[in-house]
């Protein structure tokens, strides 16, 4: 009886271990949950206020959180890519919000510019319809398992993409320094008719011994219910350099 229960006890552990952890403080990072337990993927979710002591035991950390990014959870999730880990940056994680996190903004390399939009100031749009745009076909996370059901003309090619009707974009993201891009945007702004065509939807790079991944769309949920778009966050989620 006592074998048994160490057993038991070991193979909670095992599985534990294979979980991954979702810090957020929004309802949607309740479906994306479910969408990988779909996928046979445990997960756990958390507020940033009850972040485990220790990350690195977790294989993939995703990240949305809408308000404001407490300084300790930001150099949690920091040193957790830094030393190996990968860490998932989902929708309002990069946003206004965080211009109050530079050292956030600079280890993601991305700006968020002040000013008009017309000018290139960042701003976002909600709700409306948005485009995404495969820009890397031949990469792993977009292509595993992923069942492209649109086309789009997107500067001038014609792109595998996905149709969300209602979401929320945002605009006129700067990334600076090395990052593999593996979503664009189109998205018109049916007050002014410009059409904005951007390669800032989804992409990868190094940080140090890790990697950190950034994916805009999922402001309501419902994105993440794109079978799509659900591939291909279970892919990142999945994805081994």
């Amino acid at each position: 009886m006592k074998l048994v229960f160490l057993l038991s006890i070991l193979c909670y552990h095992l599985f534990a271990a294979k979980s991954v952890l979702i810090v957020s403080d929004g309802v949607p990072s309740q479906i994306l949950a479910v969408q990988l337990k779909a996928h046979g993927i445990p997960s756990e979710t958390v507020g940033q206020a009850s972040l485990p002591v220790k990350l690195a035991a977790y294989p993939a950390v995703l990240v949305y959180i809408h308000g404001v990014l407490s300084e300790s959870a930001e150099k949690a999730f920091i040193d957790y890519a830094n030393s190996g880990g990968k860490l998932i940056v989902l929708h309002h994680s990069i946003s206004s919000q965080k211009r109050q996190n530079p050292a956030w903004m600079q280890f993601l390399g991305v700006s968020l510019p002040e000013g008009d939009v017309t000018q290139g100031g960042y701003k976002y749009y909600d709700p409306v319809p948005l485009t995404l745009v495969n820009l890397a076909p031949k990469d792993w996370i977009t292509k595993h398992d992923v069942r492209w059901e649109s086309r789009a003309e997107y500067r001038g090619e014609d792109r595998d993409a996905i149709e969300l009707p209602a979401t929320e974009v945002y605009v006129n993201h700067v990334l600076t320094g090395q990052h593999t891009i593996l979503l664009g945007l189109k998205f018109v702004d049916q007050k002014s008719g410009v059409t904005y065509a951007q390669d800032t939807a989804g992409w990868y790079k190094k940080a140090e011994k890790g990697w950190v991944m950034y994916f805009m769309a999922g402001h309501s949920g419902k994105e993440f219910e794109d079978p799509a778009y659900a591939q291909i966050l279970i892919n990142a989620v999945t994805f081994k350099p």
